[in-house]
């Protein structure tokens, strides 16, 4: 449930929703996640009525992304999912990053928008799209139709196991973004859609008439770049180790959302003021193993409730 009081507005959030199965020297444990989920139920404790839109299986996974997100308060408009419910296999590299292997429901995911799909994202102040596979045509269509008139967020975060056309994913995501109240991009996502530089991912976003554009860069911190400034913000010094960085750019995203959803920062201050309580809440999150948000404020509350990634 909501960690903070809850401001004007509502939040819709389409994209993945899966089962993390962590394989590590300790064993093998399963946790709640996906991208698009972690930001759902993130916004909700930050005080924002959510709606996420994703595929759930009607399977033993499926009905534990359905328990999480009901003990968190977000309201879920499941599409069918014939293949059962997304998983991922997630394994340390040696540099510490994880690595994902992802079934075939989650390589093939796709989402329907029922008439309460529609009517949500119609009624909703802010609309964020995560983890969306955007290297399918025909998803992209339907995306783009249901968001016609919609102020939307967009975080492309493409996964190399679930991405089947580099060229046609990038072609998805820029129709979407073209207009878009927010993006947020990581050097990963330069990396992997890009050539690889960060600061030309920005220029180009701001071409396609981007309203601002949140550049995460790891431990460079992060960049929120709009017509009134630029604002750049370092990794936040909180008490306490860094446990695991899995959902940090997920807490960042929610963290910035949920302060655009009752409308844009008109001053630079306040785009920087905003951008700096989000890493704060990244660096809260880093705090506890899973992507479940958590607040400076909220560390001694780590351990309540049902833990998800």
């Amino acid at each position: 449930m909501s960690i903070e009081s809850s401001p004007a507005g509502s939040a819709v959030v389409i994209g993945d929703a899966l089962i993390d199965e962590i394989r590590d020297e300790s064993g093998v444990r399963e946790l709640v996640g996906g991208a698009a989920l972690n930001v759902a139920v993130g916004l909700r404790r930050l005080g924002i009525e959510t709606t996420l839109i994703a595929m759930v299986g009607a399977d033993e996974a499926g009905d534990h992304i359905r328990e999480y997100l009901a003990d968190h308060g977000v309201t879920l408009i499941a599409s069918e999912a014939p293949r059962g419910s997304s998983r991922a296999v997630v394994q340390r590299a040696a540099n510490g990053e994880p690595e994902y292997v992802f079934n075939e429901a989650a390589q093939r995911r796709s989402i329907r928008y029922t008439p309460a799909a529609r009517a949500a994202i119609e009624s909703a102040d802010l609309t964020v799209v995560s983890c969306f596979p955007f290297d399918a045509a025909a998803e992209v269509g339907a995306l783009g139709d249901v968001l016609a008139g919609a102020r939307v967020a967009i975080d492309p975060n493409p996964r190399t196991g679930m991405l089947a056309d580099r060229e046609e994913f990038v072609r998805g995501f820029e129709r979407i973004a073209r207009g878009a109240q927010i993006v947020k991009v990581g050097a990963d996502d330069a990396a992997t859609l890009y050539d690889g530089d960060l600061d030309a991912l920005r220029a180009r976003l701001r071409g396609l008439g981007v309203q601002a554009v949140l550049a995460t860069a790891g431990s460079d911190g992060a960049i929120i770049e709009t017509d009134e400034g630029t604002s750049v913000a370092p990794i936040s010094e909180l008490p306490g180790r860094v446990i695991d960085t899995v959902g940090a750019g997920d807490a960042t995203l929610a963290a910035v959302a949920a302060g655009l959803v009752s409308g844009a920062p008109s001053t630079q201050e306040a785009w920087r003021s905003l951008l700096q309580r989000a890493m704060d809440i990244a660096a809260a999150t880093c705090r506890a193993e899973g992507g479940l948000l958590r607040t400076p404020e909220s560390l001694s509350d780590a351990d309540r409730g049902i833990r998800g990634s």
